[in-house]
């Protein structure tokens, strides 16, 4: 049986993950791979009715999902205050654990391929990445959790982003860009694909993940014991709705 690999989207709203995950599974799918989707916000994060209800009822946020026609204000992840970082971190260390969990299953799967639609970078990218003691609560949760063999960072015009999925206030946008960004860079083996138009930016995600496929197989657990992860990836050259505590 071939192993599986692990493959992550990560982005600002808007950022076009959806668009390269759809485009992504019809590119392996017809190399006759076997390819799963989870989707961290449904199938990952933990206590969701609660940061759902948080959202909406002490921050007064809208529900849903906004586009172009229908524009929302979520008050959610882009609310910051000394407590809600507090609640952030104790949140997270659940999603870590649940998000082991999932990971390790998906790694037993037999599926070829399985892309997880948001990854814990998502969340980590919430906090103040500037913070030494943050630093810290980083590493130490990312050693809770897999590294997938191939991790994508779309990078986005945050006035575009919004433009697509108007959402939050832009300032916020501009911040959790940044954010990712500083992430990518400083915890290493994370592709960032610079903001492009969609079809340049779909090549290069399949480009990607067609040079990386064959060592990613050559790197992945021989057995499917609960612990034996992946290592990450090594950088290469290149350029929804989330929780109220994520």
């Amino acid at each position: 049986m071939r192993p599986t690999i692990l493959v992550s989207f990560s982005g600002i709203d808007g950022a076009g993950k959806s668009t390269q995950i759809a485009n992504l599974c019809a590119h392996l799918r017809a190399m006759g791979l076997s390819v799963q989707i989870i989707t961290f916000w449904d199938d990952v994060a933990t206590l969701k009715g609660v940061r759902e209800g948080a959202g909406h009822k002490i921050f007064k946020g809208d529900k849903g999902v906004g586009s172009p026609d229908a524009p929302i204000s979520r008050r959610d992840k882009n609310v910051r205050s000394p407590f809600m970082t507090l609640v952030r971190l104790g949140m997270y260390v659940l999603d870590a654990v649940s998000l082991r969990i999932k990971a390790g299953r998906a790694l037993r799967s037999g599926t070829d391929v399985v892309i997880f639609d948001r990854y814990l970078f998502d969340e980590l990218a919430n906090l103040n990445l500037h913070s030494r003691a943050i630093r810290i609560y980083l590493r130490a949760l990312m050693r809770i959790v897999p590294r997938p063999h191939v991790s994508f960072v779309l990078d986005a015009d945050p006035v575009e982003a919004r433009r697509r999925k108007p959402e939050y206030p832009l300032d916020f946008l501009f911040q959790n860009r940044s954010a990712y960004l500083q992430l990518a860079a400083w915890l290493g083996g994370i592709t960032v694909i610079p903001p492009l138009p969609i079809e340049q930016a779909k090549a290069e995600v399949v480009r990607s993940i067609d040079l990386r496929l064959p060592a990613a197989r050559q790197s992945a657990p021989p057995s499917s014991r609960a612990g034996n992860f992946p290592a990450p990836q090594t950088q290469m050259d290149g350029p929804e709705t989330s929780p109220f505590a994520s």
